[in-house]
């Protein structure tokens, strides 16, 4: 029998040992928890703050802190992305966003903030029907890289088979698949799916790939060779999945899941290390900490860094699900403004509900229960008290 046929078999063993509850006589659910449902328990060492390190490394690039900006037009421009690159995070653009679709967005922005909650999908869905553009592309790419910070960039499954090339061409250090379910094994009738091991072999740039809620499909995602994994479905501020699709991912459950198929992927492969990355649900910096504490490498924020006033949102919010032109699965919404990008980062903070200095507040929580970096920090304990 071979490893990954055992790891198969673990990996099933493992769901069906998961806590169960009877729905009714014909079905039942498993149990899980979201971030609200859990919290980070102190233990007997503590630290001072500033002695701790957030750092993270994925393949060869280092970041000094775990956060990335969502590929989402609200959040990240090549100018956030240019200044975030500068703070020692990691901006991500949407490759399928306003910026490679016109010469100048920032109207269309401007529009866009603007526009009557009623009629905002339609409009953004109007809008969004430009072609992508591929010169654009290589010019907002080659707009970071002259800035000298690490280039990612994101396309959908959908998209990536189309501008893959332009993308490599114009030069990134990251590239991003991103969608709301990303599969190692999609099926189609009518067109040849992406490959995602061959695509991923054939490139010579590290691959972030996602979304994934459980192990399985994680532990899948992992053996194409990504180097991380996103975990979640993004935009939870702005996404609608769960009333127009019935999808939903409580993100503790799911953090916990894959950082699970990690540890069980790094025994198959012989210690290869892939990056849990959380993507979604981060509103306030402590759902972002309890991330790191059940297994996450990094987190991708989106909402957070919307609040910023250098955000191109300008206050509102909204993603890629919200421009789809048949079945809209998310909105915009009013996120409001709270600071600046670097008073989101790293504060200082004049309020107490966890929108600004989430990397002071990841760094207090650290020292608080003893942990010097953030791989030993996802053995934090945790409880679990449901708000539900």
């Amino acid at each position: 029998v071979t490893r990954s046929c055992i790891l198969s078999l673990l990996s099933i063993s493992l769901e069906s040992m998961s806590q169960e509850i009877e729905i009714g006589l014909g079905k039942k659910g498993r149990l899980a928890y979201s971030l609200d449902d859990v919290s980070i328990v102190p233990s007997r060492r503590t630290r001072d703050p500033q002695d701790v390190s957030t750092s993270w490394q994925v393949d060869a690039y280092e970041f000094d802190v775990p956060v990335i900006g969502a590929p989402m037009d609200s959040v990240t421009s090549p100018a956030t992305a240019i200044a975030m690159g500068k703070m020692g995070a990691l901006g991500v653009l949407d490759l399928e966003g306003l910026w490679t679709r016109y010469d100048d967005p920032q109207p269309l922005l401007d529009e866009i903030a603007e526009l009557p909650a009623e009629s905002a999908t339609e409009r953004i869905q109007q809008i969004y029907a430009e072609p992508i553009k591929p010169e654009l592309i290589v010019e907002r790419l080659h707009e970071i890289r002259d800035a000298g910070v690490t280039v990612a960039g994101a396309l959908s499954p959908q998209r990536t088979q189309d501008y893959y090339s332009t993308v490599l061409e114009a030069g990134v250090d990251l590239f991003v698949i991103r969608g709301t379910v990303v599969s190692a094994e999609h099926v189609s009738q009518d067109h040849e799916p992406l490959n995602l091991k061959k695509f991923i072999y054939d490139l010579d740039v590290p691959v972030i790939v996602g979304g994934a809620a459980n192990y399985t499909a994680a532990l899948h995602l992992m053996r194409t060779g990504a180097a991380g994994v996103l975990v979640g479905f993004g935009g939870g501020a702005v996404s609608a999945n769960r009333n127009t699709i019935g999808v939903h991912a409580p993100m503790a459950t799911a953090i916990a899941d894959v950082a699970e198929a990690r540890r069980d992927y790094m025994d198959e492969s012989g210690g290869r290390y892939v990056q849990v990355i959380a993507d979604g649900g981060m509103g306030d910096s402590g759902s972002f900490i309890k991330a790191f504490a059940l297994g996450a490498d990094a987190v991708m924020l989106g909402s957070p860094l919307a609040r910023a006033e250098e955000a191109p949102g300008k206050g509102m919010h909204w993603g890629a699900e919200a421009r789809h032109q048949t079945l809209p699965r998310g909105f915009r919404t009013n996120v409001g403004t709270v600071g600046t990008l670097e008073d989101i980062m790293f504060g200082p903070s004049h309020n107490a509900d966890g929108t600004t200095n989430y990397i002071g507040a990841l760094r207090r929580a650290m020292a608080t229960t003893g942990y010097v970096d953030l791989k030993s920090f996802q053995r934090c304990p945790v409880t679990v008290a449901p708000t539900r």
